[in-house]
């Protein structure tokens, strides 16, 4: 069957849609804090809550991909979840309404890369999960693009109110072309054991998967939904624009890796050896913003972009996380392990804020983000150590 169908695209505008507003707050941090009030800690907190409530659902959504399609599951939460959220970041005139919105968002935008990740992993080979979901990923990260200078010159244009607006009036229109272009997988055969969550549990390849994918994407949605908009203000002295132009590197960087994720594994020879090289990659980026955060305002943008280019390792996680999946199991597999991404990211959020707090009450700007760039360091050191200990890729 073709890769590119209308319901593939539509997947993955919604999933551009979730890439969005789970990073659009970065280059909102000066607005919001004028007009409402809103702190860099309300923001890390409202952050938070989108990628707890998305991790969350991971679960659920599993289980009606699994019993009631991509096609129902991913329009219904955008509908009622995406664009209901939209609408009431929209009409916030206090912090906690935004922490409100931004659950309701993180809830509407759970099953959208896991609807096509679905279809991949039921109607192709194990062998092309990899560069199927790289694409999708690469693609959906428009989305980054659109939450960085674009969304800048929407505000500066038309207010950050109606911008949010339009935004709810276009999640409305996507779900409603997913409810009508997607078309679902054939059922399982009445004979295929049915999945659990403990089954899932007890796939010992996937024990020392599952420490990286927690802390990997964490150091790219952490830094770019939420921490790249005060570091480069506070400690550079950067503007609104230059904020979304740094953004807006890190959201093509991450494109272009994405992309890449494919011809690398097929160039190295070896998925296991390729997640080895793009996360020590972003150990040494890491890094270098732990030992230098006042090394300049061009370096600070080389570094962070590069932290962008290295969130191609979370598709590569996923593809080695599903090579050991079988069959029955693949609903709710693929979801469980974007839960454990998507979890580390909220988790590591919701502690950046403390860690934060601390070493700003006591360090001048330029060490104290230092100590959250060490914050984000040493869980990623962790999760490539015990990575060494997985196995190869399993045959799905």
């Amino acid at each position: 069957m073709p890769v590119v169908s209308a319901g593939i695209v539509c997947l993955a505008l919604g999933y551009m849609l979730s890439q969005f507003y789970r990073a659009f707050l970065a280059v909102m941090t000066p607005v919001l804090g004028q007009e409402l009030g809103a702190s860099p800690g309300d923001l890390a907190l409202s952050s938070g809550l989108w990628f707890v409530a998305f991790a969350a659902m991971q679960i659920p959504v599993g289980w009606a991909l699994d019993r009631f399609g991509p096609r129902r599951t991913v329009a219904l939460a955008m509908a009622l979840g995406g664009s209901g959220g939209a609408a009431v970041f929209a009409l916030a005139t206090q912090p906690w309404h935004l922490h409100v919105a931004m659950t309701l968002l993180g809830i509407g935008c759970a099953p959208a890369l896991m609807g096509s990740y679905y279809i991949f992993a039921r109607q192709y080979p194990a062998a092309a999960f990899g560069g199927l979901a790289g694409m999708i990923v690469g693609f959906g990260s428009l989305g980054n693009i659109l939450g960085a200078a674009p969304l800048v010159w929407a505000i500066e244009a038309i207010g950050w109110r109606a911008a949010l607006w339009g935004m709810a009036v276009l999640t409305l229109a996507i779900a409603a072309l997913i409810g009508v272009l997607v078309r679902d997988p054939p059922a399982l055969d009445r004979d295929q054991p049915a999945g659990s969550l403990g089954q899932i549990l007890r796939l010992r390849a996937l024990w020392f998967i599952m420490p990286l994918l927690f802390v990997n994407y964490a150091a790219f949605g952490a830094v770019r939904g939420l921490w790249a908009g005060p570091y480069l203000e506070q400690v550079h002295g950067a503007d609104a624009a230059t904020i979304g132009q740094a953004t807006l590197a890190m959201g093509l960087a991450m494109i272009g890796g994405n992309f890449l994720v494919g011809p690398t594994v097929r160039m190295v020879g070896n998925l296991r050896r390729t997640i080895l090289i793009f996360s020590a990659f972003t150990v040494g980026v890491v890094a270098a913003l732990w030992l230098r955060p006042d090394a300049g305002l061009g370096s600070a943008i080389l570094l962070l972009t590069l932290i962008g280019l290295s969130g191609a390792g979370y598709p590569l996680l996923m593809a080695h996380g599903r090579s050991f999946l079988p069959p029955h199991l693949v609903g709710r597999g693929v979801t469980f392990l974007n839960m454990i991404s998507i979890g580390g990211v909220g988790v590591l959020q919701f502690a950046s804020r403390p860690v934060y707090g601390a070493a700003s009450a006591a360090l001048p700007a330029a060490q104290a983000f230092a100590m959250l760039w060490l914050f984000f360091l040493i869980p990623l050191a962790i999760g490539l150590a015990l990575y060494l200990l997985t196995p190869e890729a399993g045959n799905g």
